[in-house]
């Protein structure tokens, strides 16, 4: 919400940066060494937690639960003991992952050291990383990287260092000059990155829609259809500064999605408690949203450490499996860590 209203934090760094295949080697190297490190041995053995496929060979037979896929139920056996029953398959050992990567114009804004976009940088290079280690294949579709609502890029999924180089140097680039000048030109359509990844992702996969879902109404039956043939996870990008709003005097503010202004009292005790107010309200939809379509959630805040959120992440799917081995996701919000003086 609020990084709609400040807009996107300017680019200093575009004339001076190193090409982008350089970039992208300091800083993939750099996050090995940081994040990946922390995280092997953690992971040791539980990579299948982040990846959930599917299989030929049935396993077992068990009773259906809430958010099993209905094409996997045994009608015979459904039939002969009354109740419910679904089929079990052992899992593909080699899946794909795809991101789904939304960087409209409101990803580019952060409060502190770091924009959403740079989280979302960060997330997906470990990820794409930590998973292609282990054989799996990622790829990726990009969407709004040009200030338009639209997909500018599908990477195809494949295996290897190499490959999340590749998709690290995409997301990189910086856009056209020409584009880059019409900020907000058309408010983001989260469908549409949704749609095109059901055309685009054929194979059964796990899918990683990372966004901060500020956007136009629409986007939860896309999600949602999504989540009925793949595993999907809501990567949710936060800023502290989007739920609660300082005594800034009188600024000025912008819609980065749709370019309008406008000023705006931060010292007025009752303007910041009806952006608190309307904030909690959209955080309320939003998760409620996300349950519907039956997609787990990730929260990833701009001040979160990395590797402790994708612990988290992890630790929560893991103890899952070992509750109900071969069910899928269920709707799981994961709370925010508390941040010190946030409500001071």
């Amino acid at each position: 919400m609020f990084a709609r209203l400040f807009g996107k934090r300017p680019d200093t760094s575009a004339g001076v940066a190193a090409p982008a295949v350089q970039r992208a080697e300091a800083l993939l190297r750099r996050l090995e060494w940081t994040v990946l490190r922390r995280l092997d041995g953690l992971l040791q053995g539980d990579y299948r937690t982040l990846m959930r496929g599917s299989g030929l060979d049935l396993a077992d037979l068990r009773e259906y639960q809430l958010h099993d896929d209905v094409r996997h139920i045994d009608w015979n056996v459904t039939a002969r003991l009354q109740h419910p029953h679904v089929r079990v398959f052992t899992e593909d050992r080699e899946m794909a992952a795809w991101f789904l990567l939304d960087l409209s114009p409101s990803v580019n804004f952060g409060s502190g050291e770091q924009r959403k976009s740079e989280v979302l940088l960060q997330f997906t290079a470990v990820l794409a990383r930590l998973i292609s280690r282990h054989g799996n294949r990622v790829g990726a579709l990009v969407y709004g990287q040009r200030g338009l609502p639209r997909i500018d890029a599908v990477l195809p999924a494949r295996g290897g260092r190499n490959h999340v180089l590749r998709l690290m140097q995409l997301l990189l680039q910086p856009p056209a000059p020409e584009v880059r000048s019409k900020p907000g030109e058309g408010a983001t359509r989260l469908g549409d990155l949704l749609r095109g990844a059901t055309l685009s992702v054929r194979q059964r996969s796990t899918v990683f829609v990372v966004s901060d879902f500020i956007s136009e109404p629409g986007w939860e039956q896309p999600l949602g259809e999504l989540a009925r043939r793949h595993d999907v996870v809501a990567v949710r990008l936060v800023d502290p500064l989007e739920l609660e709003l300082p005594d800034l005097g009188l600024i000025p503010i912008r819609d980065a999605e749709t370019g309008e202004q406008l000023m705006v009292d931060t010292h007025d005790k009752g303007f910041r408690q009806r952006f608190a107010r309307i904030a909690a309200q959209r955080e309320a939809q939003l998760r409620e949203s996300l349950a519907r379509a039956g997609v787990d959630t990730l929260e990833l805040a701009t001040d979160d450490d990395l590797a402790d959120a994708v612990l988290r992440f992890v630790d929560l799917r893991k103890q899952r499996v070992r509750q109900n081995p071969g069910a899928r996701p269920v709707p799981t919000q994961l709370p925010r860590r508390q941040r010190e003086g946030a409500r001071a």
